[in-house]
């Protein structure tokens, strides 16, 4: 047996711990500290630019929609505008975040404004239009979309598509639009099946705003599609101002109700079950999410072309691949591999030594007498050596790879 077999089946702990080539060590391959830097400072710079940008932008625009339709903010998407007009015309403005508290102030002297209806759940809904339905007061729902606006005013419906224009004509009888004149409704247009309802402020033949009177009392309930007229920034434009007044300056006290996630009520959703939460259409965008995937897998998975061999880059001596392949195998404590990759090895060389076929090495009962007559041995001793059990620890298998190698030069001798 030579010595690259030999120290394939595993050197002694021993030498291991006397060689140097297996103390942990830095090779030619391995990246020093300024090589990494070198390679990885491009990605590093690039990901810094890219949080710095984005920390940026998020201070630029942290505040832009900072108090949405709160009539408490100054800023340009609030409505303290709006709450100080109606102040100066005798109507009190209260605000309010959750559906018990707009509840407990529904009456027949107060208007009820929601500022954004499609944030309450459905069980919010039912107990907020079971409210107002006969309270005699006014209900202004801001830009309402199904299914909100259908639970808080039933008989109007949210038709998909938006106003092309902002700024539209009254095109009804109903005071408040007369006398306020074009105003920028333009946002949801909507439906209606109630007779007695008024449409306001057409937009390619529906309206933008409709009001729905109670059907007992002097109540009603207002639905507008769009918030544009209750904003700081455009109060001032066209006829905005003075729809606004008319609007929520109706009653002696404005309810302005802002719902929150915070409200204990947010947290009922009666029996709605996961795939009702689901926004509409996951399904359609689930399925193009699934063949977009599929064709980028095919994409990514087709052949060129047939495969074609290359020579390798540098040339490997035997010796370091044997050596590498032994450090693995005692690495993993594979003796049963070690053991075995020696015996099939020296078992192919004595075949033709004694006369038996290569394809007929590794069958016991060829090999083995073809072997105790060549050698006038014990065949039992011969079978251990060359088809017994794996070697139990390092020294065992030592002792088997010098076993094997006398056997190879005993049968070898003339």
């Amino acid at each position: 047996m030579t010595a690259p077999e030999a120290t394939e089946a595993g050197p002694q702990p021993q030498q291991a711990a006397q060689t140097p080539e297996d103390t942990p060590s830095a090779t030619s391959a391995s990246l020093t500290p300024r090589q990494v830097w070198t390679r990885t400072r491009g990605l590093v710079l690039a990901l810094v630019v890219l949080l710095v940008a984005a920390v940026a932008i998020a201070v630029v625009r942290s505040d832009q929609q900072h108090g949405n339709l709160d009539p408490r903010s100054a800023d340009r998407y609030g409505s303290r505008a709006v709450a100080e007009l109606l102040a100066d015309r005798g109507v009190s403005t209260r605000v309010v975040t959750t559906v018990a508290q707009a509840r407990a102030a529904v009456g027949p002297d107060t208007t009820l404004l929601v500022a954004v209806p499609d944030l309450l759940t459905k069980s919010q809904q039912r107990l907020l239009h079971a409210a107002t339905r006969d309270s005699g007061g006014r209900t202004v729902l801001v830009a309402p979309q199904a299914p909100s606006v259908a639970a808080l005013a039933p008989g109007v419906t949210a038709d998909p598509a938006l106003s092309l224009d902002s700024t539209l004509a009254p095109g009804c009888r109903f005071p408040a639009a007369r006398r306020a004149g074009t105003a920028d409704t333009g946002g949801v247009r909507y439906n209606t099946s109630d007779t007695e309802a008024t449409t306001c402020y057409p937009s390619e033949g529906l309206p933008t705003l409709v009001r729905v009177p109670a059907a007992t009392g002097n109540g009603d309930t207002v639905v507008l599609g769009s918030p544009d007229i209750l904003l700081n920034d455009s109060l001032d434009d066209e006829g905005n101002a003075s729809l606004a007044l008319q609007l929520l300056g109706s009653r002696s006290h404005l309810v302005w109700y802002l719902p929150s996630l915070a409200d204990a009520s947010a947290t009922d959703s009666g029996s709605q079950s996961l795939f009702d939460l689901l926004p509409s259409g996951w399904l359609w965008g689930t399925l193009q999410l699934f063949f977009a995937a599929a064709l980028a897998a095919l994409w990514r998975a087709r052949r060129l072309g047939p495969l074609v061999p290359e020579n390798l880059p540098v040339a490997i001596r035997a010796s370091e691949t044997v050596e590498g392949r032994a450090r693995l195998y005692r690495k993993s404590n594979a003796r049963d591999r070690a053991a075995l990759a020696l015996r099939t090895t020296t078992r192919t060389r004595l075949a033709p030594l004694v006369g038996v076929p290569v394809t007929q090495a590794h069958a016991p009962e060829a090999l083995l007498p073809a072997l105790s007559a060549r050698l006038h041995g014990d065949g039992q001793s011969l079978h251990v050596l060359l088809f017994g059990p794996p070697p139990g620890d390092d020294t065992a298998l030592i002792a088997l790879a010098d076993q094997l190698d006398a056997l190879e030069s005993e049968v070898r001798r003339p």
